[in-house]
């Protein structure tokens, strides 16, 4: 038996940001089109009227000031408020493939590794460009990686559902090295126009390289032990997919795009998420004062402030429990793992933390780590 490490992270960012201010602009513009043009079923009550958005309303529910977006182009319309992406020839990267590379080039550039010495690559992530084939053995032709690859959905959970694939694949022996990487184009599956979620995500990738501890050149974190569990909701849903063709009317339903039902999501997901990572450490042999850092999804800073309470016994300091949503919004699956690629370079050997990532599902992930 091995044990894994992580030995390298990567972030790509995309170059473009939209603000709240931004986003508030156009949405209102939108609402006030649609209130317009259905005026009379408005008024006979057939259809709601659009309320406005606001920068307090954004903050206040979510923590998020900014996202960053793979194309601004379309977004920002009043009367279309979707990205406007290009297609692409059949032989060229996918957009998933090509913000990978970047990612996952920084995370072997850290860990002093060439792409041919990987032998796993997973692409974890919420959604995924095309069914088949793979978007990671796409990633793994470009990089120019070997062994073998796979695509893993498990919603916002994915990357450490991932890493727990790649950590007991490395600690059982079957592969020596493994890229997790998460590209997550998320502006492509929110619904920009309806008021509740259209300030949500934001598109970034990030990558996490693992390897046997034994086969470190630098600085790592060994994984000390990992858990994952689901348990089925609804609550967060996208009902898009190849049956789509199947149905006689091809109508732009709304939830083929991400839905949510807030409330019910907080309600239940706080108390699942809390008990698991204190079962997790229980079980471990860990203590929470022993905690030197928690990096939980980013999805909502109340909702993180809740857990982070919750696990510590007290309210975490700032650096104990680094936010990043407020720049990147939530970024479903690589959430976490841009806090912990930017948040973890200041730890000592010995510093443990927990990485944990939860979603749709609904599914946790939780991933004990030790800086070494």
């Amino acid at each position: 038996m091995f044990t894994p490490a992580i030995t390298g992270t990567g972030v790509f960012t995309p170059e473009h940001v939209i603000t709240n201010e931004e986003l508030v602009e156009a949405f209102n513009a939108h609402a006030d089109l649609f209130n317009a043009e259905n005026a009379e079923a408005i008024a006979a009550g057939e259809i709601e009227a659009k309320g406005h958005s606001s920068t307090e309303f954004i903050f206040n529910a979510s923590g998020i000031e900014q996202r960053y977006v793979y194309e601004k182009d379309g977004i920002l319309e009043p009367d279309r408020m979707y990205p406007r992406l290009a297609p692409r020839d059949a032989e060229a990267p996918s957009i998933m493939a090509e913000i990978a590379l970047d990612a996952c080039g920084k995370a072997l550039a850290q860990a002093g590794r060439e792409a041919s010495e990987v032998d796993l690559v997973i692409c974890a992530a919420s959604n995924h460009e095309r069914p088949y084939p793979a978007i990671a053995v796409e990633i793994q032709r470009h990089l120019g990686a070997g062994g073998f690859a796979f695509d893993m959905n498990v919603a916002c959970s994915s990357a450490t559902f991932g890493i727990q694939a790649a950590a007991d694949m490395i600690r059982s022996g079957s592969v020596r090295r493994a890229l997790v990487v998460s590209p997550e184009v998320t502006s492509g599956h929110l619904e920009w126009r309806d008021r509740d979620c259209h300030f949500i995500f934001g598109d970034v990738c990030t990558a996490v390289l693992m390897e046997r501890a034994e086969d470190a050149k630098g600085a790592r974190f060994d994984v000390v032990s990992t858990r994952c569990a689901t348990e089925y909701s609804n609550n967060i849903r996208n009902e898009n997919g190849f049956l789509r063709r199947t149905r006689d009317a091809m109508e732009d339903r709304r939830d083929m795009q991400f839905m949510q039902n807030g409330r019910k999501v907080f309600k239940e997901v706080l108390p699942l998420v809390s008990a698991h990572i204190l079962g997790h450490l229980e079980d471990a042999g860990w203590e929470a004062e022993g905690l030197k850092r928690l990096w939980l999804h980013q999805a909502n800073k109340t909702m993180n402030d809740f857990i982070g309470r919750k696990v510590m016994g007290r309210v975490p300091e700032s650096d104990e429990q680094p936010n990043i949503l407020q720049d990147y919004a939530n970024t479903s699956s690589a959430g976490s793992i841009i806090a912990f690629s930017k948040h973890s370079g200041d730890l000592e050997p010995g510093d443990r933390g927990v990485i944990c990532s939860f979603g749709a599902g609904y599914s946790v992930g939780s991933v004990l780590v030790e800086r070494v």
